[in-house]
């Protein structure tokens, strides 16, 4: 029997390499998540107001993990279609993410709240910057997907060696993953910081 590469998936290099990156940059953000907590016993900082626009865009971020779940659901079932809308609506609602969240740190500049302000204010602005930099990071392989489907799906044979591309596969369920996991991080930033504006 032939095997290949992608018969296993939990041991293929790719995804071996995603599970680092998720495991280091999960390691980064609970150290500064820490560093916060540790410099608020410390100094005795007083707590954050997360602005209204953050709490929104955990809403658009868990659409766009929707809209992945769509497209990977749609490849599946070689839905030439649907698989393009969910992409499309993906990219669409990660710009959305983007823009809302420099309206976001408006709101929190509009309350005389800046980088400089104060060691809890610079935490927000990094942890939330950082986030905003992992989903840029992800942005061009949703897009490239994107392109790759529009110029690829449009007679029939094309569709079929689409379709069936074991390393598309692959690549579509490793984003999916890294997908899942921004929305998620973002989830425990949200929660993370509002529990810390609870705690006087």
């Amino acid at each position: 029997m032939r095997h290949s590469e992608y018969d296993n998936f939990a041991f293929h290099p790719y995804n071996i390499i995603l599970m680092l990156t998720l495991f280091a940059i999960s390691a980064l953000f609970l150290a500064f998540s820490a560093a916060l907590v540790y410099n608020r016993v410390q100094n005795d900082l007083p707590p954050i107001k997360l602005p209204t626009l953050f709490i929104f865009n955990t809403l658009i971020l868990l659409g766009s993990s929707y809209t992945m779940l769509w497209a990977k659901k749609a490849y599946k079932a070689d839905e030439t279609v649907n698989y393009q809308k969910a992409l499309w609506a993906t990219v669409s609602l990660s710009l959305i993410f983007l823009v809302l969240q420099f309206f976001g740190w408006q709101q929190l500049m509009a309350e005389n709240i800046f980088l400089t302000t104060g060691n809890s204010d610079a935490y927000l602005y990094l942890l939330s910057g950082l986030h905003f930099a992992h989903v840029i990071a992800g942005l061009p392989f949703l897009i490239l997907f994107l392109r790759a489907a529009k110029l690829r799906m449009k007679e029939p044979v094309s569709v079929l060696v689409y379709f069936s591309d074991p390393e598309k596969k692959l690549k579509l369920r490793l984003l999916t993953i890294y997908w899942h996991f921004l929305d998620l991080l973002w989830v425990y930033l949200v929660l993370f910081f509002y529990l810390n504006y609870l705690i006087q």
